[in-house]
């Protein structure tokens, strides 16, 4: 075989697994446009089923580094095509689902194929090209998965309009079938180097059960924001957190064979990459549920006008990618993210200042283009420069870290800027709510509703027909909409200052690597 059919190979190789990974990260996000759908097709609670949601992010986060260390043991290409199986055969089941409790079974199966093809895509990728083009092949991977993150809104808002949404995830069935046709003709196994290790079971335990009291804390903590971080409930889930983590230290460190070599961990060049994921997901990949609400709660554009408009962030991954290779190839990677980092919270800032009642897309696109352009670059880099200097037969753990922190990142950026927005609301409509001209007694009624309702839901309540045509509903609806507004506006400073901390913390702990022997052609 010459090398340009090598080289060829590759490349499709690269195709599908690019296809893999983008059904994996926009099952995340594309079901939230589809869940008003649910609710009234399965007549059950909006807290119920989101559970079709949190069943997904729960699983996924719980098992990436599990499938990482089985990628690394029994061949990444392996495992990832049975990965690809699983994700497909859950998918025709979601799409069959005659109730909401085998949705939400098939969502965990669906996850844990995900979670597959999210850890082992970028190590394949990281093997399967060497110098220059391993950072190509890797940027390009990584536009995928900042456009599949980004376009869940554009995409599932199509699919549920034209098809319903059981579309959304029999859509996954042809694309996954081709994909793994594709990997297994055009991707070459891995040697399994970890063969000959023992599966540390121990590890794998304490691990699913940190990640899963950790994730499973927040999840509870989004559903009852008014719950303190104090509560039983809340110090019971995250002490568990602490507690299996810290005994996962202590039995990692004692193994010869351990899980995760810990080692990784005294490299500060790799902690500055998984604080980087870490920011990326809280920053910017959280923020885009919080801009999808304000389009759509209160801007009044259906999913699919809402995502057509987030196409302003999410093309920057599309054009950008590819170029991320050859750029970090010339070009400092470390300040490359770092100055990317701060470019998104400079646009951040002009979020925030374009956070009014009377804001329009024509004052929110300057922003989201510098926060697409800083997921654009960030993303691809991020994947090529943590995989610099890892040993082959950790590549598969070291992309499952990777993927753990952006992922963890989502989550509690969800949470996080959940909090705020929802603290920033309260205030306001508490402050404010008695300066309008109305009725003791139906204002102590509409303020109690409002802030039960929370600012997502407060829309619906402030804009009813009933109270548009009360004599006060106007200024009502004024009072709530300054609110949510002053709501939002926290939450995207908060997000600033996150991938400001990110830019700080790339400076200060990732360094300019050179490519190691084995990574050159």
């Amino acid at each position: 075989m010459n090398k340009m059919t090598k080289s060829s190979r590759n490349w499709i190789g690269l195709a599908a697994l690019s296809l893999g990974v983008f059904m994996a990260l926009l099952d995340v996000t594309i079901v939230n446009v589809a869940l008003p759908t649910m609710v009234r097709d399965f007549n059950e609670s909006f807290n119920n089923v989101q559970w079709v949601l949190n069943a997904y992010s729960l699983v996924l986060g719980v098992t990436l580094l599990i499938v990482s260390k089985i990628g690394d043991m029994y061949g990444l290409k392996r495992i990832f095509v049975l990965s690809l199986a699983v994700f497909v055969l859950a998918s025709a089941v979601n799409g069959m689902a005659p109730n909401l409790l085998v949705l939400d079974i098939g969502r965990g199966v669906q996850a844990l194929g995900g979670a597959g093809m999210n850890a082992l895509a970028m190590a394949l990728v990281a093997v399967s090209f060497k110098g220059s083009k391993r950072g190509v092949a890797l940027g390009i991977l990584g536009s995928v998965i900042g456009l599949s993150s980004a376009s869940g809104p554009l995409v599932g808002g199509y699919l549920v309009a034209q098809f319903g949404w059981r579309s959304i995830f029999y859509v996954n069935i042809p694309i996954g079938v081709i994909a793994i046709i594709l990997t297994m003709i055009y991707v070459d196994e891995v040697p399994d180097l970890s063969r000959n290790h023992k599966i540390d079971f121990a590890g794998m335990a304490l691990s699913a059960g940190s990640l899963f009291a950790l994730i499973y804390g927040l999840i509870l903590k989004e559903s009852h924001l008014n719950w303190s971080w104090t509560s039983p409930q809340m110090l019971g889930w995250f002490g568990a957190a602490v507690l299996l983590f810290v005994l996962f230290i202590v039995v990692e460190s004692k193994l010869k064979q351990p899980m995760v070599n810990l080692e990784m961990f005294k490299n500060p060049h790799f902690v500055g990459t998984v604080i980087v994921a870490l920011a990326l997901g809280a920053g910017i990949y959280s923020y885009n549920t919080y801009l999808t609400a304000l389009m759509q709660n209160y801007m009044g554009y259906s999913a699919l006008q809402a995502g057509v408009r987030q196409l302003t962030i999410s093309i920057w991954s599309l054009i950008l990618g590819p170029l991320t290779g050859y750029l970090g190839n010339r070009y400092s990677k470390k300040w490359m993210i770092s100055g990317s980092l701060f470019l998104g919270g400079i646009g951040f800032l002009m979020l925030a200042n374009a956070m009014t009642v009377k804001v329009s897309f024509a004052e929110l696109w300057p922003g989201m283009i510098l926060m697409g352009i800083t997921n654009g670059l960030v993303n691809p880099l991020l994947n090529s420069t943590g995989m610099e200097g890892v040993a082959v037969s950790e590549m598969g753990m070291a992309s499952g870290l990777i993927n753990v922190f952006r992922q963890i990142g989502v989550t509690l950026g969800i949470v996080s800027l959940g909090l705020v927005q929802n603290n920033v609301y309260e205030k306001y409509l508490t402050a404010h709510f008695d300066q309008i001209n109305m009725p003791k007694a139906a204002a102590t009624g509409i303020h109690k509703a409002l802030v039960s309702a929370g600012p997502f839901s407060g829309h619906n309540i402030a804009f009813s027909t009933r109270l548009s045509q009360m004599p006060f509903g106007h200024a009502v609806q004024q009072t709530v909409w300054q609110a949510y507004a002053n709501g939002t506006r926290a939450v995207t400073l908060t997000s600033a200052g996150i991938v400001v901390i990110g830019a700080i913390c790339a400076a200060i702990f990732m360094r300019n690597r050179r490519a190691s022997t084995e990574e050159l052609d």
